[in-house]
């Protein structure tokens, strides 16, 4: 029998819930950060490797492009100051 490999939809593991009890600013601090991530990791991908190099408009159409929602201000400022 040969090997199948995986569909494209089943490459990602199911996603846990968070745990209960924590303030909801708690969840969306959290949420803002894994987004940040995220973008981050695209545009080190991408060749921006500074913070200087990663303007709002660059950091939106990089979420855009990996389908992640526009981000505010607050997570391109996050999203900056995870770049080295």
């Amino acid at each position: 029998m040969p090997f199948a490999l995986p569909a494209p939809s089943d490459a990602r593991p199911p996603k846990k819930r968070l745990p209960a009890g924590r303030p909801r600013e708690w969840y969306v601090a959290h949420n803002r950060r894994l987004k940040a991530m995220r973008i981050a990791i695209a545009l080190l991908d991408s060749g921006v490797y500074t913070p200087g190099q990663a303007r709002d408009h660059t950091i939106r159409r990089t979420a855009a492009r990996i389908g992640v929602h526009p981000p505010s201000s607050t997570t391109c400022g996050l999203v900056r100051s995870l770049l080295p």
